[in-house]
Formats: structure tokens, C-alpha cells, sequence
């Protein structure tokens, strides 16, 4: 593999599924914050592959209309979005590092069967810290 940025794949939908807070009630603007609150990454990294990263955010149905923003490219999924995040994780294989962050069983089968490493969902989103009554 050549010396490029590791390509990190955080499957949206299943991401901003994780911590019940609403999402539901906008979809779109879920996956805007989500976008939003990955920026960092971009540059400081994840836990085993050290920044600067190439971030790409695949987003489906109602949130296609977000956005890239500066250190995240966004790609809307023409169709399932689990079948994007497979090819661009078969198009890295052999190229460079992959990460696909996803909890979905089935997607992580196909990301591993193209070399790439799955983490979850709490790798790019912790839980929130409890509240105090």
C-alpha cells in the first residue's frame, strides 16, 4: 500500500441510529451534525490510525441533500447505501488503508471480505455522559 491517508467510511444512517436522540424527526439534520462533529477526526485521527484521515460520510434517503464540508467528503448513496460503502472500500483494497465505521453485521462481512478494518459506531460517536438529576 503507498503512503495515502487512511480512507475512513462511517456509514450514516446506521451511525446516527445509535444514540436514540431524536433523529428521526430530521433526518437530514441528524446527519448534519453528524458530518459536523467528524471534522475533527479528520485531522487528530481515530484510536489505531493516527491522522490526518480521508472521511467520507455516506448518507441515503432524506439526508442525500447534506453537504461535504471541509475534512469530510459527503456521498450520497444513489441507491443502497450499503453498497456504496462496499465499493469504495473494494476500490481501496490494495490502494490504502480502509476503515468502514458501521455497526450493520452484513456491512461489515463485505467491507472485511475487501481487506477493510470495521469499528463501531462509538468510535466517531460516544455516548453522551449521563445525566445528573
Amino acid at each position: 500500500m503507498t503512503g495515502e491517508k487512511t480512507l475512513v467510511i462511517v456509514d450514516a444512517a446506521n451511525v446516527v441510529g445509535s444514540v436514540p436522540d431524536g433523529w428521526w424527526r430530521d433526518r437530514r439534520g441528524a446527519a448534519e451534525r453528524l458530518r459536523d462533529s467528524l471534522v475533527p477526526y479528520a485531522a487528530e485521527g481515530l484510536p489505531g490510525h493516527p491522522g490526518p484521515l480521508d472521511l467520507v460520510l455516506v448518507v441515503e434517503g432524506a439526508a442525500r441533500e447534506v453537504a461535504s464540508v471541509s475534512g469530510v467528503r459527503v456521498e450520497a448513496a444513489p441507491g443502497s447505501g450499503d453498497d456504496l460503502i462496499a465499493e469504495l472500500a473494494a476500490a481501496a483494497r490494495g490502494v490504502r488503508p480502509c476503515v468502514v465505521v458501521t455497526a450493520d453485521r452484513g456491512l461489515r462481512q463485505r467491507a472485511e471480505a475487501y481487506g477493510a478494518h470495521c469499528t463501531g459506531p462509538r468510535t466517531v460517536r460516544p455516548l453522551p455522559p449521563p445525566r445528573r438529576s
